[in-house]
């Protein structure tokens, strides 16, 4: 009996040793991968190792909640799977195509990947077709040899064994733990403070790279959900139809007073005006860089329009990208303010018809057409354009053999195809017109020799941005004219509104602008209101071939543009619009940061002299967007209510959205990284 025990004594021993050094594997595993995989996908997304490893060494908490965050991740895929391997390789696939769509996204359209960008329809997610240079290739080829390096690590690991009651407590508790953090629960919120995370939620690029690529996304969780105002209620719209209506007949007896309806019948010899929009992209003017001078003066039509009309500047809610939140704003007349920050209602929001100045006018007899070119897909555009009452969406796809200018249709091709709708269009038009050629980087001569010469104290790269920059503006301004020397000479009425949609990024953290002097620091946490409101002002100019009374305009938001041009045209607004135009004339600038008052006093919250109108105009926001559209009930409900156009797209032969093929399909506008 005594000989019979020893060798089971020894037995014992061996599976103790080996369930030990299951066990080490499995800790080492469970906390290195992690580590790696943070240092991996902030790597890939920054593509520069020494400023990965300064990153981390200088916000070593804010790498330990990543590192955290991704061993949760890592934790609920294994209480799942149950293998360590297989577990890890899915865990890395996930990471890597976090890091690589984030970069693609950056170098495409300057924003990062956000968690809402899952959701979106699959046209959307194209962007990856797009950028198939150098770079991407050798990160997807990184992320895919990771794989197989862990997948390989299961015939390496010693397999361990944990009891399913213990994999269902890892489980949980790793989803929760993601869950507090995607949320910000109260204990997560204290965390956070307590590692010093700041979230800038305005600039979502710097956002990332100060938080890193995992923490900023879960951090953004949050902003997909779009909390109901408290004091959301019928009674309160049916306070805010009144308070419109109210509004309404005070500027009815003004304009009887003053004449208004009088000028009406006279405005454009009583005819339907075309009405043109202009969103130049990333227009901005550069000559406001006050200790840079320039060779010539690269915008000789913005600065005679700002003499002769109507003119001033547009509070942006964006600054380097983010183009089609603008577009939402001036055609739904709704403020990005209510909205969680970083986020992108044509991806997220629009699903069913939105009123807007394409519906309105559609309903005065309009064609509403809108122009842009680039591809359909691009912001879903083909889609949610016809959700805003469109009844055409010409994208490049649609362009007869377009003139390109440095990666992108040219802005004078922009200008010729808007000249040939409104030429060959029986109706009055209503033209939303986006162009795409001085999209940025700026970091490469994409012009060739640039005409203007910038003077200043800027290091060379600057210099060299700025210039490629200024070429770009300066043909925008050239296409206005464009337009404007076809128009002045026709017997149809037509009006331009020319503006940006954003501020231009002119080099990381704020290059061009730090050192031309125009803000004072390159923390976009330290900047003053001033410097906050100047690095949203974008210059806007008005043009006509009728007689129209000169305004200035020292600011004036985005979301409040449709209603003043409605003003300007002496047309009736609706009651969205009407709303618009009166909280206009208590606080004319409005961002999720800065309000701008009625004497261009700044304030960092909302006055409380307009905090009731301010929530009649989240109430009414949210009603139309997201609620039972109380207001239709009290207010203008065909126009509230009104579906989409059922010929929508008919005249390019592709009624509703662009088949995927032809979304794919153009060469041409293109940037230098997928070329």
């Amino acid at each position: 009996m005594h000989l019979n025990l020893k060798p089971r004594k020894r037995l014992s021993s061996k599976k103790s040793s080996s369930r030990l050094g299951a066990s080490i594997s499995l800790v080492l595993f469970m906390i290195g991968l992690p580590i790696l995989s943070v240092v991996g996908m902030e790597f890939l997304e920054r593509g520069n190792l020494s400023e990965t490893m300064q990153w981390i060494t200088g916000n070593q908490p804010l790498f330990m909640l990543n590192v955290g965050l991704t061993f949760c991740l890592l934790a609920f895929i294994y209480a799942l799977v149950g293998s360590l391997a297989i577990s890890g390789s899915i865990t890395t696939l996930i990471l890597g195509l976090m890091a690589i769509i984030s970069y693609m996204k950056v170098k495409m359209i300057g924003e990062p990947f956000f968690p809402w960008d899952i959701l979106l329809n699959k046209e959307s997610m194209d962007i990856a077709s797009l950028v198939t240079g150098k770079a991407a290739l050798i990160r997807i080829c990184a992320v895919a040899a990771m794989i197989l390096i862990v997948l390989a690590l299961r015939w390496v690991i010693p397999r361990v064994t944990i009891p399913v009651i213990a994999r269902i407590g890892l489980g949980l508790f790793s989803l929760y733990a993601l869950y507090a953090f995607g949320i910000k629960t109260p204990l997560a919120g204290k965390i956070l403070d307590h590692a010093g995370v700041n979230e800038i939620v305005w600039d979502q690029q710097q956002n990332y790279a100060n938080n890193g690529l995992t923490l900023a996304f879960t951090l953004n969780v949050k902003n997909s959900i779009v909390q109901k105002p408290d004091t959301y209620s019928e009674q309160a719209l049916a306070a805010a139809a009144s308070n419109i209506q109210q509004a309404t007949v005070q500027a009815a007896s003004v304009q009887q007073d003053t004449g208004v309806r009088k000028a009406k019948a006279t405005l454009a010899d009583g005819k339907q005006p075309n009405v043109i929009f202009v969103m130049s992209e990333a227009f901005w003017d550069p000559t406001l860089l006050e200790n840079v001078t320039f060779s010539e003066d690269p915008l000789p039509t913005i600065h005679r329009l700002q003499q002769e009309s109507s003119s001033g500047y547009l509070l942006s809610p964006q600054y380097g990208g983010g183009t089609s939140n603008v577009e939402f704003e001036v055609l739904t007349g709704n403020s990005m303010s209510f909205l969680p920050g970083g986020s992108i209602p044509y991806q997220q929001y629009i699903s069913k018809p939105v009123p807007s100045l394409a519906s309105y006018f559609a309903d005065k007899g309009y064609k509403s057409m809108g122009i842009h070119s680039y591809e359909g897909w691009f912001w879903d555009r083909n889609n949610v354009y016809k959700q805003l009452g469109f009844e055409s969406f010409k994208s490049s796809e649609h362009f007869d053999n377009p003139e390109t200018k440095g990666y992108f249709i040219s802005d004078a091709e922009v200008a010729r195809n808007v000249i040939s709708e409104v030429d060959k269009t029986e109706n009055p038009m209503f033209i939303y017109t986006v162009t795409m050629q001085n999209h940025g980087p700026y970091d490469d001569p994409r012009y060739g020799e640039n005409q203007f010469k910038a003077t200043g104290n800027l290091t060379a790269q600057a210099k060299s941005i700025l210039e490629t920059y200024t070429q770009g503006a300066h043909d925008a301004d050239q296409s206005l004219q464009m337009m404007i020397d076809h128009f002045k000479d026709s017997d149809e009425p037509t009006m331009i509104v020319f503006y940006g949609d954003h501020l231009p990024m002119l080099g990381m953290d704020y290059q061009v602008y730090k050192e031309a002097g125009f803000i004072s620091t390159s923390d976009a946490n330290k900047w003053s209101l001033e410097e906050i409101k100047k690095m949203h002002s974008i210059p806007l100019v008005t043009w006509s071939n009728f007689d129209m009374p000169k305004q200035d305009i020292p600011i004036l938001s985005d979301s409040f543009l449709g209603a003043h041009v409605l003003d300007m045209l002496h047309m009736e607004k609706p009651a969205n619009f009407a709303l618009n135009a009166e909280l206009a004339g208590q606080v004319p600038g409005l961002l999720s940061n800065l309000i701008v008052d009625q004497d261009g006093q700044l304030h960092a919250t909302v006055p409380e002299s307009a905090a009731p109108l301010i929530a009649d105009y989240r109430n009414v926001q949210y009603d139309l967007m997201f609620g039972k559209q109380y207001l239709a009930t009290y207010l203008d409900h065909d126009y509230l209510t009104k579906g989409t156009q059922t010929d929508y797209n008919a005249e390019f032969g592709v009624p509703g959205a662009a088949p995927q093929s032809e979304a794919q399909g153009s060469q041409d506008a293109k940037p230098a990284s997928a070329q």
